[in-house]
């Protein structure tokens, strides 16, 4: 690691591709947000989350009460990427077989064989529609793709295309006929994503534009090439070593078996965050990094990103859930007891 990596300060990207590629970046994501707004109004800062988990190559969960636009939001960044788009509607009856793909008997010359036909899950983007109705059982045919981008059937695997989302959405206020995720499940999204009720200002463009002819074609700035290189430059960007402690202190504090975990994490939480909240602290800081015009990662990245990263890691136990205390709530404290390195990065 390099001098200014280790110490927090700037490094300049000198390689004139790589200067081109995040120009491109940042121009590409001003040309997709300015598309999705033809469509979508408000959720700016939902909007950058959603594109700084696709340029770092991670799987969102959209969760809303109805009627917030979670499916339209997704639907309409897909339609926007020039990428092949499946969309599955999970239901109870769901198989893991109407996912990922089954064995059929193809007639040949000569004779019977087994033949695989791929799921809709062989894709670009998976919009995983109300990712909750459905069993555990077919949920869990998810795992693997979102983790080793392949998936086994019948002892042959069979890799996913690249670049692979799964972009997943979820009601919390309907429980009846849903199943909650599993943790597994969970931690396999980079972020968790929450949309509130709109201003009133823009719930009343919504409902001006959308109940009256509008007609808006979309352009399609960028493609699955282009996702791939920023989520190649995104990974050169450097973490300074105090920022990474940062990260993994603040996931390690949220584990009430970890000695350095606050009083209240002890009284509040369950289970704590794992290894995968540090990673993609990190990970996301560098997309954002970029995005915001700079070539190192800051504490504040950390903040910013800490609620979207931790809050579907994070088990509430009854003492909280009898306080109403939200994993929201318990975020900002610990972001508020973990201290930062004494340098300002």
């Amino acid at each position: 690691m390099s001098e200014a990596a280790e110490t927090g300060e700037v490094l300049e990207i000198e390689d004139q591709d790589d200067l081109e590629l995040v120009k491109r970046m940042q121009e590409g994501r001003d040309k997709i947000v300015a598309e999705i707004k033809k469509i979508i109004i408000g959720q700016e800062d939902i909007i950058d989350e959603l594109l700084i988990a696709l340029f770092g190559g991670g799987h969102v969960l959209v969760t809303g009460v109805p009627g917030l636009a979670k499916t339209l939001l997704i639907k309409t960044v897909a339609d926007i990427l020039q990428v092949d788009f499946s969309r599955i509607q999970f239901t109870p009856d769901l198989m893991p077989a109407d996912v990922v793909g089954a064995e059929v008997i193809e007639e040949k010359d000569g004779g019977r064989q087994l033949k695989f036909v791929k799921g809709p899950i062989f894709t670009n983007i998976l919009l995983a529609d109300e990712i909750n109705r459905t069993p555990p059982k077919t949920q869990s045919s998810l795992l693997e793709a979102m983790e080793e981008r392949q998936v086994t059937a019948a002892g042959v695997t069979h890799p996913m295309a690249q670049p692979f989302f799964v972009l997943a959405t979820q009601n919390p206020i309907e429980l009846e006929g849903t199943y909650p995720l599993p943790e597994a499940q969970l931690d396999r999204f980079m972020f968790k994503i929450e949309l509130d009720y709109l201003s009133e200002a823009d719930e009343v463009t919504v409902v001006s534009q959308t109940t009256q002819t509008h007609d808006t074609g979309l352009a399609h700035p960028l493609g699955g090439e282009d996702i791939l290189d920023f989520q190649r430059i995104a990974r050169q960007v450097p973490a300074a070593e105090a920022v990474i402690q940062y990260a993994v202190r603040l996931v390690h504090a949220s584990r009430p078996q970890s000695d350095s975990a606050p009083d209240f994490i002890s009284d509040l939480v369950s289970w704590g965050a794992g290894i995968r909240a540090s990673q993609n602290l990190i990970l996301a800081g560098k997309v954002r990094a970029l995005l915001l015009g700079r070539y190192n990662v800051s504490y504040g990245d950390v903040r910013a990103l800490a609620p979207s990263v931790m809050r579907h890691r994070i088990l509430l136990n009854f003492h909280a859930e009898a306080e109403r205390i939200t994993t929201n709530d318990v975020i900002q404290r610990l972001l508020e007891a973990v201290p930062e390195p004494a340098s300002d990065l």
